[in-house]
């Protein structure tokens, strides 16, 4: 058996023609353009591509976006400042802190300090709480909650290729407030009976077999071999390492495709979905501005 490869750069596609058509419809409707703002602290090479990236893909689909950026020595409350300049922006539907921050700027303190309305990222605890405490997937998508883009790129990917989840046992591997965390919770949210995995589980390639939906976040590139995969399961890689031999995930794809049902490659896969859903959750924090004006 030989897995179907689940195609992300296909389905981001798909996600940025529909931002771009309803972008349109919005403009037309409501003269409101969704707004994006950066800021990008220091020189780090890897923020500097993924900052240029996604403002490539604002351009793309025709939204305002602009990026503030910021030397490396900057104080902890100008960083802080200038997220309180974009809270008040009527410009700005959505903010992005591009992390990491030096270590001498307290991440969590800057999530804490963007507009949870404007918090596209999904990061700022009450967006955590709202979608955590929601009693199912079909109440998350109702409220037009934000939510990480990264989780939420997986769920649209399953829900694309009609990868059942409701009943299916998914065991996330790492426990990353970034990765395993919300995805658990959204694939609770659509009723799987969810493990979460680390390094302290014992045997864990046992409790990897056991899963109908297997997902790994850990960043250890090719750590996931054939051994860990129960035979027809998805398989969700969300890892990208970079080594000698190039990009490669948290899965060895060459020998876990041959025994998985579905899974994601990488590059191609749950990363090619991120920029995307960022794209979708500005759309929706743009929408929400709207409602709000004309209700």
């Amino acid at each position: 058996m030989t897995a179907k490869i689940i195609d992300g750069k296909s389905v981001s596609q798909e996600i940025k023609n529909e931002a771009k058509f309803l972008t349109e419809k919005l403009k037309a409707e409501h003269g409101v353009t969704p707004g994006l703002a950066f800021i990008l602290v220091g020189n780090n090479p890897a923020s500097e591509v993924y900052v240029k990236n996604k403002t490539k893909a604002c351009e793309s689909l025709g939204f305002y976006s602009i990026t503030e950026r910021m030397p490396e020595n900057v104080s902890e409350q100008e960083v802080l400042d200038n997220v309180d300049k974009f809270n008040l922006d009527e410009r700005v539907h959505g903010i992005l802190v591009q992390m990491p921050l030096p270590k001498h700027i307290n991440e969590y303190k800057v999530i804490e300090q963007i507009d949870p309305g404007k918090d596209v990222d999904a990061l700022h605890p009450f967006n955590i709480g709202l979608y955590t405490e929601s009693k199912s997937w079909d109440e998350i998508v109702e409220k037009r909650l934000l939510l990480p883009c990264t989780p939420y790129g997986m769920m649209v990917l399953l829900e694309k290729y009609g990868i059942e989840v409701s009943g299916k046992r998914a065991v996330v591997v790492g426990r990353s407030n970034l990765g395993g965390k919300p995805t658990a919770g959204l694939l609770l949210s659509k009723n799987a009976t969810v493990t979460m995995a680390h390094s302290k589980t014992e045997d864990l390639a046992a409790v990897c077999r056991e899963a109908d939906i297997l997902v790994a976040v850990i960043g250890r590139p090719k750590f996931i071999t054939k051994d860990y995969i129960k035979p027809g399961a998805a398989v969700l890689d969300v890892g990208i390492n970079r080594t000698e031999a190039g990009l490669v995930g948290d899965v060895d794809f060459e020998a876990a495709k041959e025994i998985a049902g579905w899974i994601t490659p990488v590059p191609g896969g749950v990363g090619a979905m991120t920029i995307s859903m960022l794209m979708k959750n500005t759309y929706l924090a743009a929408t929400r501005t709207t409602n709000e004006k004309t209700s």
